[in-house]
């Protein structure tokens, strides 16, 4: 694993808080896609060579493939899978575990937070993901829920937030 000052985290949306849901060829998920991967390059450019990836459904999924194809450009770069605990894919749809083994095949790092699930697993998760990062990029659209309680730690934490509230409307 690398050194937080080169490490990037991402923190967003499952697509049931999204405004278009699971429907990926939406015009404003596309363009979400395209954000993050603009995000994830302006990140490398200021030295971020590292991303760590909750792999949640979602956002999660799309932060993970804008990474990946960033390594494939630019080949210095790691991606650092970040699970809360063995069984996070296990009630999801079988395309979505797909999706997410043939994501995690292709991360360097796997790091397990805990080994069972717990009430607070998620958190936990969350947590590593700012405590191992100086960059936290975030798909927010102001509303309560995980992602803002990611981002006002992250803020407590002096972490330097990139955001993407504009795609979101």
């Amino acid at each position: 694993m690398r050194a937080r000052q080169v490490s990037c985290s991402f923190t967003g949306h499952r697509p049931e808080k999204l405004p278009w849901g699971d429907n990926e060829s939406d015009v404003r998920c596309i363009l979400l896609k395209k954000r993050l991967f603009e995000l994830v390059l302006a990140a490398y450019e200021q030295g971020f060579r590292h991303y760590l990836c909750g792999m949640a459904r979602g956002c999660d999924f799309w932060f993970c493939e804008a990474v990946l194809q960033l390594r494939g450009i630019r080949g210095d770069v790691s991606l650092e899978a970040v699970i809360p605990y063995p069984g996070q894919a296990e009630r999801w749809s079988r395309e979505d575990r797909e999706r997410y083994q043939h994501l995690l095949r292709r991360c360097n790092y796997e790091t397990m937070v805990q080994e069972e699930y717990s009430s607070g697993c998620m958190q936990r998760r969350n947590r590593y993901l700012v405590d191992h990062a100086a960059m936290l990029i975030a798909v927010h659209d102001g509303l309560p829920g995980g992602t803002q309680k990611t981002i006002a730690y992250a803020m407590k934490r002096g972490i330097e937030i990139m955001d993407t509230p504009s795609v979101l409307t």
